[in-house]
């Protein structure tokens, strides 16, 4: 089976090792990639956004599966065009995907599914804003309708920085506060039924202990000994089956991976938010404790027929991935700037690096974004594969470098929770 990898972060480097460590995979691709995915992929120069560029590569290599990676080709319907071509693509339409492109499509969906999640009120006026905050209370949940990188939320009890957040966006979504952790779930899905993942939990604040401002995820982990047993039962019951069948009877099916954001309430699993995709970085220690054949699995579900593939396997133990970050980020990013030391961990130690905001120059490899790598490993309990990660960061080098210290040092709590929400 010859797989097409959309995107450049690392995600898609999780997914390309992934795939390339399937045994019915024969060809691993990338448009565009990044250095690291090129160690296991072939890189093509391609445009993620340009829908038939996409499709007219996917074809030129007789690409048997693409799995389009982030959102925003995702929105834009580059798997649309991938599927016109008559090629088997992992990702929602662009129909299916304002369940991320969309905070009130979201809501709407959520409201007629029955799902359980936060009360809100989509916003397009101050004096509507105004009103929402008020009748929710402080704290003050703030989301950008449209897509963010993860950035569009505020949380906060200053009434005045929720309002200024507002007045920023053209339209808002505000909600109520859930108390609560808060974990991931990535659910493949084929239309109608859904096949859950491990959960993970994601640090999204830039500083230890969850201070400063949101980030695209700073580190995460996997799996959560502190989720109470049934959890994931729970959530499939009440938020995936009834979210797949609002989604048919809408004739918009989701097919891709339905990612499930979610605070554990006194009452239980509320969902904070949907994402179309795999979340970055919380889904790297998930797949690196993927035992089966991840290609299989991917491309049943872009057949419509999951039954067609064994439930997903996972190994014993935990694994931990924490990011490190350019000079700058989140704000900005410092880039051309070398790494040194990636080279020296692979997946053989227990531990690997995912590439993300990398680049290859004359001067070797240099930082091009803002998370520009993370080190991810693998132990036999939580503490242990945080110790390898932790170990591993301290052989990689640029300048500027940062990386939070205390990833994976406890579950993560309600106050950090509910600021990284969004």
């Amino acid at each position: 089976m010859r797989t097409l990898v959309v995107g450049t972060g690392g995600r898609e480097h999780a997914l390309a090792l992934a795939l390339s460590r399937d045994p019915a995979v024969t060809e691993v691709h990338a448009a565009p990639g990044n250095p690291g995915i090129g160690e296991v992929a072939t890189l093509h120069a391609v445009d993620p956004m340009d829908g038939p560029a996409v499709a007219a590569l996917a074809t030129s290599i007789g690409a048997d599966l693409v799995v389009v990676g982030p959102e925003a080709p995702l929105v834009a319907g580059v798997a649309d065009a991938v599927r016109a071509a008559g090629i088997a693509v992992f990702g929602p339409s662009g129909d299916a995907a304002r369940l991320e492109g969309s905070k009130d499509f979201s809501k709407r969906v959520m409201a007629a599914a029955g799902v359980p999640t936060a009360g809100s009120r989509t916003c397009t006026s101050p004096e509507e804003v105004a009103a929402a905050l008020d009748a929710f209370g402080a704290p003050y949940v703030v989301k950008d309708d449209a897509l963010a990188a993860g950035k569009g939320v505020v949380v906060t009890s200053d009434r005045d920085e929720a309002l200024a957040h507002a007045a920023g966006c053209a339209r808002v979504v505000v909600e109520e506060f859930l108390d609560g952790p808060e974990f991931s779930l990535f659910v493949v899905c084929d239309g109608t039924q859904g096949r859950p993942l491990l959960p993970a939990q994601d640090f999204k604040r830039v500083f230890d202990g969850g201070r400063g401002p949101n980030t695209g995820g700073m580190g995460s982990y996997s799996p959560l000994p502190w989720l109470p047993a049934g959890t994931v039962e729970t959530v499939m019951a009440d938020v995936v089956a009834p979210t797949l069948a609002e989604m048919r009877r809408l004739g918009s099916p989701f097919v891709g991976c339905l990612y499930v954001g979610l605070a554990l309430t006194a009452s239980g699993p509320q969902v904070i938010e949907f994402n179309c995709r795999f979340g970055d970085p919380d889904v790297q220690p998930v797949l690196a404790l993927l035992t089966s054949p991840l290609g299989a699995l991917l491309r049943a579900a872009a057949d419509g027929d999951l039954s067609t593939a064994p439930q997903p396997t996972f190994a014993a133990g935990a694994a931990v991935s924490v990011v490190m970050a350019s000079a700058g980020y989140p704000e900005g990013s410092s880039t051309g700037d070398v790494v040194v030391g990636a080279e020296t961990l692979t997946a053989e130690t227990d531990v690997d690096v995912i590439h993300a905001g990398t680049a290859r120059t004359d001067a070797g490899l240099v930082t091009a974004g803002g998370r520009v790598l993370a080190v991810r490993a693998t132990g036999a309990d939580v503490a242990d594969a945080r110790a390898k990660a932790y170990e591993g960061i301290r052989t990689i080098s640029f300048p500027g470098a940062q990386w939070r210290r205390d990833i994976a040092a406890e579950p993560l709590g309600v106050v950090e929770g509910a600021l990284s929400r969004g």
